[in-house]
């Protein structure tokens, strides 16, 4: 994992890059893949119990 001075490095890099005012718009969209990620993940896993749970029936 990066250290304090690491991250103040990554945090001005970012901000050159996409400016202050997109930086909400990055993050809102960080934010929905995420979530969009553990919806597929808990989806996939509900899937996979139930085909075991059938299975044994």
């Amino acid at each position: 994992m990066p250290g304090g001075t690491e991250w103040i490095f990554i945090l001005i890099v970012i901000l050159l890059f996409f400016g202050g005012k997109k930086i909400p718009d990055l993050m809102r969209g960080i934010g929905k893949g995420v979530r969009e990620f553990n919806d597929a993940k808990a989806h996939a896993k509900n899937e996979i119990n139930e085909g075991r749970e059938g299975k044994k029936s």
